[in-house]
C-alpha cells in the first residue's frame, strides 16, 4: 500500500497516514517505522496490519 503522511507526533509516538487509492486515514504508530522518522507530507509504503482497536499501518517505509 502506499500513502501520504497527514502528520506524525514523534513525542506521543503516532501520527495518520492517508492512503493513496481509497482516501482513507490510517492510523501508524511509532513501533510500525522500523526506526524512521516520519514527517507531514512524506510519501510511504506500508502494510496493512491488525491492531487492538483495527487496521494500522505496519512496517512503514520513506519512498
Amino acid at each position: 500500500m502506499e500513502g501520504t503522511v497527514k502528520f506524525f507526533n514523534e513525542s506521543k509516538g503516532f501520527g495518520f497516514i492517508t492512503d493513496d487509492e481509497t482516501g482513507k486515514d490510517i492510523f501508524v504508530h511509532i513501533t510500525g517505522l522500523n526506526g524512521q522518522a516520519l514527517n507531514e507530507g512524506d510519501k510511504v509504503e506500508y502494510l496493512e496490519e491488525e491492531g487492538r482497536k483495527g487496521t494500522v499501518a505496519g512496517q512503514v517505509r520513506v519512498i
